[in-house]
């Protein structure tokens, strides 16, 4: 069986702007980056499914800025309507190490990702996505970890070009999340936006050093570093943690009848569920 287990390291810097401000910055940043081939006009969906002890161990674990923490997620990307037990999905560790995000993943049909982290049972795989998976069943049999919140949101990307090859930058609008019906196919979710509709998170990714261009043009823009979780803004959304602050139904805000902005040129390349 062919690996497909990926893993990667970076640094991750992020931070809240308006979406109309987040049109302008893709505009720009267009200039010297490429859209990601995985990225169309008007972006992706980005589902995730967390899980978290009866404790909120994980949610807590961020809150307090512990230097090593971990999350594990299932992700969907794309469309969530009309996912089957056949649709591709990422069962995902993702754990912060002082200042770097460590990601680890699996690909796997949609059921087999459910046998894994809600039945707790083995699934099958290659010879070197054994450590993986048995990470996995440790996690969410020692710590007694079940399904606790879902976000979601749409997704555009950019890549960096020539010396900028590991630089990464996403915008995320309409964030949203749930604390039941955890099926990524399930129909009417009673979604809540967790960040406010009219703000976008912007995430810089690099594996190394972040170029200066970047950091130029965050301080011309007066652009602010925030912390944000979008599991966390999920938890506190839903009150499953005493600092819940926002929440707004998602009904009350419907998406734009076109994307905001079709400046950048399509792609004609689907949404894999390779997607970062």
């Amino acid at each position: 069986m062919a690996s497909r287990l990926h893993a990667f390291n970076r640094y991750e810097l992020k931070y809240l702007v308006p979406v109309e401000l987040a049109a302008d910055l893709r505009d720009e940043l267009a200039e010297r980056m490429d859209r990601d081939l995985n990225s169309p006009v008007g972006g992706y969906g980005v589902w995730s499914l967390y899980y978290d002890s009866p404790e909120l161990r994980f949610y807590w674990e961020k809150i307090e800025g512990l230097k090593f923490r971990r999350k594990l997620r299932i992700r969907h990307y794309g469309d969530p309507v009309g996912v089957t037990d056949d649709s591709p999905v990422c069962v995902e560790v993702k754990q912060r190490v002082n200042r770097v995000t460590q990601k680890r993943r699996i690909t796997l049909p949609y059921g087999t990702a459910r046998q894994l982290c809600d039945e707790r049972r083995t699934v099958e795989h290659a010879p070197n996505e054994r450590a993986f998976i048995h990470e996995v069943l440790d996690l969410v049999v020692r710590l007694n970890l079940r399904p606790t919140a879902m976000t979601g949101y749409q997704r555009e990307a950019l890549v960096g070009r020539a010396s900028d090859t590991g630089l990464r930058v996403t915008f995320d609008r309409r964030v949203r999340g749930r604390d039941r019906d955890f099926h990524f196919g399930q129909a009417n979710p009673e979604n809540r936006f967790t960040v406010p509709p009219h703000m976008s998170v912007m995430e810089i990714k690099v594996n190394e050093r972040t170029p200066h261009w970047i950091t130029d043009l965050a301080a011309r823009r007066n652009l602010s570093l925030i912390r944000v979780s979008k599991y966390v803004q999920s938890i506190e959304a839903f009150g499953l943690a005493p600092r819940s602050v926002f929440h707004l139904d998602e009904a009350a805000c419907p998406p734009p009848a076109t994307p905001l902005d079709t400046r950048l040129p399509a792609q004609e390349s689907p949404v894999k569920a390779g997607a970062q």
